[in-house]
């Protein structure tokens, strides 16, 4: 369980430092890695953590992703709390780093929508959905299974982080949007950020239990 548990401290941490790092140069750079360069930075960070972590904690990364396999059965659910509170404290740790690094950065890669919150909360339901929908048919929730699964989760991320991004930065984990929140004192509208992932990866379980009832979940 240790390793389970710092192989997600590991892959959270390079996943937000990487990710929301990549939104921060920009910032400070006026533009210089550019919206596709994130987009691509945020597709092949997850790619390689699946690689490279997925066949010792199944690469969750993601707190409504973990709570979303325990709902599918995949997952043990008496699991599910040390993965939430080490996959923020690996968020965490990131945000303060670059925090860090960058002190002239306002946002730390932070999430805000650029719409109206109702209809953001609509958006970032909706990804997290199609995200879940993916990951949920590519994986076992404690290993990623074959050789694709890293492509398309990545490839999805990538997808959606590039359509996306400018209205809700396309967070889709709320460990993501709360650790920069924290250290750049933008707050506002984390409460979308913290409650649609969940409602989006449960439902895309739901969708999945009705189209594949007799193998997407254990004992659906």
């Amino acid at each position: 369980m240790k390793r389970k548990l710092f192989a997600e401290f590991l892959g959270t941490f390079s996943l937000i430092f990487c990710g929301t790092g990549a939104m921060t140069i920009n910032e400070v750079t006026s533009g210089d890695v550019t919206h596709v360069g994130i987009g691509i930075t945020w597709g092949l960070i997850v790619m390689a953590l699946i690689y490279a972590l997925g066949d010792i904690s199944g690469a969750h990364f993601n707190p409504a992703v973990t709570v979303a396999f325990a709902y599918a059965k995949k997952f043990s659910w008496k699991e599910v709390p040390g993965y939430i509170i080490i996959q923020v404290a690996g968020a965490v740790t990131a945000s303060a780093i670059l925090w860090f690094l960058f002190p002239d950065s306002q946002f730390l890669g932070g999430t805000l929508p650029t719409i109206t919150p109702y209809k953001a909360f609509i958006l970032e339901l909706l990804l997290t959905f199609f995200l879940m929908l993916v990951i949920i048919n590519v994986s076992t929730g404690s290993k990623e299974v074959g050789t694709m699964a890293g492509i398309a989760i990545g490839g999805v991320v990538l997808l959606e982080a590039l359509f996306a991004g400018p209205v809700t930065n396309a967070s889709m984990n709320p460990a993501r949007s709360l650790a920069p929140a924290l250290f750049s004192g933008q707050l506002q509208h984390q409460w979308l950020y913290l409650t649609a992932p969940f409602i989006g990866a449960i439902m895309a379980v739901l969708c999945c239990k009705y189209l594949k009832s007799n193998n997407c979940c254990d004992n659906c």
